[in-house]
């Protein structure tokens, strides 16, 4: 699952997926609010489940963890 939020998260800044981290904040990434919307949406359908992003929830291991957890 985290190899495939980087693959998304990586198309989406139009990067190399080798480059995201999955320990490094979303914010960190560069990536905004709208963005963070953005791929919890095509995340959402990705993965089949319903995401409530919160300020906890900002790393891909954080939210692969979540999603893991919230099935």
């Amino acid at each position: 699952m985290k190899d495939r939020m980087k693959e998304m998260i990586a198309e989406y800044l139009g990067k190399d997926a080798a480059t995201i981290a999955t320990n490094v904040t979303f914010t960190d990434m560069g990536i905004d609010s709208l963005d963070i919307a953005e791929l919890v949406m095509q995340m959402e359908d990705e993965f089949g489940c319903s995401i409530e992003m919160s300020q906890e929830i900002n790393t891909i291991d954080a939210l692969a963890e979540y999603i893991e957890n919230n099935k």
